[in-house]
C-alpha cells in the first residue's frame, strides 16, 4: 500500500525578491499550497515561514526547523510554490533535490513549475535553478543600484532617525533638527570638549534621566518595543559607553551621512563585515548640521589621546600633551627619585637610546608650575579687561595673520576685476569669431591667451580667498580660545578637562645652561586656536 503524503508547507519572502504586487507575498504562497494540498489529497503537518531571508542562505530558522522534522520522521513530503522558494543557490538546491530529500525518503513539489520528485523532476529543473540563482545575483546589483541612487540625492535610510533629528514631512529620507532633543547631543559634545571620557559622559546621562537614543525611537516610532515595551523605568535612561561613543564619532552631527559602514560578504550571504574608513561612502552636507566641524575635530582630537592612568591608578596630566622639541615624539612617563612626583622623558630616547635623541627630562612639578603659572596670567588678564586681553593674544599670533592685510585685500580686488574683464573679452571673441571679423588662427591664439589668463586669474582668487577664510578661522579661534579661558577663571590647580579645553600641545625643550652656567629649560604651549602666545 501507498504511504499517505504529509507534508511541510514551506514558504519564504526575501526584502530583495521585488514581486509585483502579491504574486510573492507569503499569504498567496500559502493559498495556493492549501489549495494544492487539498486537490491532491495530502495531509499538512506545519507550516513554514521565513519571512525576510534571502533564498541565498540555507541557514534559515524556518527551513532548519523543517529539516528538524524530517529527521524525526515526522513528515515526507516538501511544498513550496515553485524552486525559487525553495532557495536561490543552485548548488544547494540541487544537493537538497538530488541528494538530501531522496536519501532522506521526502518527496519535494514546486506547484507553480510543475516539478515533482514522485513523478520525476524535468531536465530543466537544474536550468531553472540557475536562473533563479542569477536572478538572486541581479536582484543584489539591482537593490545596490538603487541605494547608490539614494545615497546621491542625500537620502538616508532607516526605520528611525539619529537621536537629535525628525525626518522631514515634506521630503523622503531628509533629515531636520529636532529641537526638543537637539539640547542632548549638544550637551555630550560639550561634556567631550572638556575631556571627559565615555563612561562618564554615559554616568552624567543615566544619573540626570537623560532618555537613551533606543527611548526616543521606542516612544515616537515604536521602534525597539522589545527591549522598551514594559521595561523598568530606569531602562529609558540607562546610557552605556558604547552609545556616547557612537554619537562622538558620528559624522551624521556635522551635517553628513556615511553609507556602507557595513557590508555583506557577497549576495549569498547574509554575514556583514565592518569596511574601513576609506571604503565609506560619504555624502556631505545632507541635513543641517547640529555640531560644528570645529567641535566635531576638537572632540576626534580629544578622543585619540585619552587619558591613561600610570601604574599606581593616578591619571597621566599630560599624557597626549607632551612633545619632543628635537624629534616631535611623545614624551613618557616614569617613576621619578623625588617623592609624590613623576618625570618625563622623550619615548624614542627611553625606546632606541641616546643614538636617535636625548632624554629632554623634566619633571612633572616643574611642567605643573610653570603651566599653571601662564593659565593663571592669561585669565587673570581676561578677568582684569577682557578687550586688553583679546588685543594682546591678537598681537601675539599676528605673524600669522600679517599676509591678510589691506595690501593682500586691493591685489586680490585688482584679480577679480581683471577676471570679469577676461570674461567679457572671452565673449566678444566668440560674437567676432562667429560674425566673421576675426581668422581661425587668430581666434585659437587670442583664445589661448585668454582662457591661460582665466586659469591663472581664478587660481590666485581661490588661494586668496582661502587665505582670507583662515585668517577668519583664526580670528574665531581667538574668540572661542577667549570663551574656554572665561570657564576657568582664577584656576588653583591644573585638572585634564582644562587642559584638554585650552591646549593644543606642550613642547619640551633638552636642559641648556645660560651664559652663566645655569641650566635652563625651555617650554612651548601651544593653545587651542591661538597658537603660541607667550613669547
Amino acid at each position: 500500500m501507498k504511504q499517505p503524503w504529509v507534508a511541510a508547507l514551506y514558504m519564504r519572502l526575501s526584502n530583495d525578491d521585488g514581486e509585483p504586487g502579491d504574486s510573492g507575498s507569503i499569504e498567496t504562497q500559502r493559498r495556493i499550497l492549501h489549495q494544492y494540498c487539498e486537490d491532491n489529497n495530502i495531509a499538512i503537518y506545519d507550516e513554514y515561514v521565513d519571512d525576510g531571508w534571502s533564498g541565498t542562505n540555507f541557514d534559515r530558522p524556518a527551513f532548519q526547523r523543517m529539516m528538524a522534522d524530517i529527521d524525526k520522521g515526522a513528515l515526507n513530503c516538501v511544498i513550496t510554490k515553485d524552486l525559487s522558494r525553495l532557495g536561490r543557490e543552485h548548488i544547494q538546491v540541487d544537493r537538497y533535490l538530488e541528494y538530501v530529500f531522496p536519501e532522506k525518503r521526502v518527496r519535494y513539489v514546486a506547484v507553480n513549475d510543475g516539478e515533482d520528485s514522485e513523478k520525476g523532476m524535468s531536465d530543466f529543473s537544474p536550468f531553472k535553478n540557475l536562473f533563479n540563482e542569477w536572478y538572486a545575483k541581479d536582484t543584489s546589483r539591482k537593490v545596490k543600484a538603487a541605494l547608490k541612487a539614494k545615497y546621491e540625492k542625500g537620502e538616508r535610510l532607516g526605520p528611525t532617525p539619529p537621536l537629535g533629528y525628525i525626518w522631514s514631512p515634506k521630503e523622503k529620507g531628509k533629515l531636520l533638527i529636532d529641537e526638543d532633543t537637539r539640547w542632548i547631543i549638544e550637551k555630550i559634545y560639550a561634556l567631550a570638549l572638556e575631556g571627559n571620557g565615555y563612561n562618564v559622559i554615559a554616568r552624567y546621562l543615566r544619573t540626570s534621566k537623560v532618555p537613551t537614543p533606543g527611548w526616543v525611537g521606542y516612544s515616537r516610532y515604536g521602534a525597539y518595543s522589545q527591549y522598551y515595551e514594559n521595561a523598568a523605568e530606569e531602562k529609558k535612561s540607562f546610557w552605556q559607553s558604547s552609545a556616547v561613543r557612537s554619537i562622538l564619532m558620528d559624522e551624521t552631527y556635522i551635517g553628513n551621512t556615511i553609507h556602507y559602514r557595513r557590508q555583506k560578504i557577497s549576495y549569498k550571504s547574509k554575514k556583514r563585515i565592518h569596511n574601513s574608513a576609506d571604503e565609506f561612502y560619504r555624502v556631505e552636507n545632507t541635513h543641517p548640521p547640529l555640531i560644528s566641524r570645529e567641535t566635531f575635530e576638537r572632540v576626534q582630537e580629544n578622543i585619540s589621546r585619552r587619558r591613561r592612568s600610570c601604574g599606581d591608578g593616578t591619571p597621566q596630566l599630560f599624557a597626549g600633551l607632551l612633545k619632543c622639541s628635537t624629534c616631535g615624539k611623545a614624551l613618557k612617563a616614569r617613576p621619578c627619585y623625588a617623592p609624590d612626583d613623576k618625570a618625563y622623558v622623550c619615548r624614542q630616547y627611553s625606546e632606541f637610546g641616546k643614538e636617535h635623541c636625548t632624554a629632554h627630562y623634566i619633571r612633572q612639578s616643574t611642567l605643573y608650575n610653570y603651566v599653571l603659572s601662564r593659565i593663571q596670567y592669561w585669565t587673570s588678564t581676561l578677568a582684569g579687561n577682557e578687550i586688553d586681553f583679546a588685543q594682546e593674544i591678537m598681537n601675539s599670533s599676528r605673524k600669522a595673520t600679517q599676509s591678510s592685510g589691506d595690501k593682500e585685500q586691493a591685489k586680490l580686488d585688482d584679480k577679480k576685476r581683471r577676471l570679469r574683464k577676461i570674461d567679457g573679452m572671452l565673449a566678444s571673441l566668440y560674437e567676432d569669431r562667429a560674425e566673421g571679423n576675426i581668422t581661425p588662427n587668430n581666434f585659437s591664439t587670442l583664445l589661448k591667451k585668454y582662457q591661460d589668463e582665466q586659469t591663472a586669474l581664478q587660481e590666485f582668487i581661490a588661494a586668496a580667498e582661502e587665505a582670507q577664510r583662515a585668517t577668519d578661522e583664526t580670528q574665531r579661534g581667538l574668540n572661542e580660545w577667549a570663551n574656554m579661558v572665561k570657564r576657568y577663571t582664577h584656576p588653583t590647580k591644573l585638572t585634564i578637562p582644562m587642559l584638554n579645553a585650552l591646549i593644543d600641545k606642550i613642547v619640551v625643550h633638552d636642559r641648556r645652561c645660560d651664559q652663566n652656567g645655569k641650566p635652563t629649560q625651555k617650554i612651548e604651549i601651544y593653545y587651542k586656536f591661538a597658537g603660541k602666545l607667550d613669547q
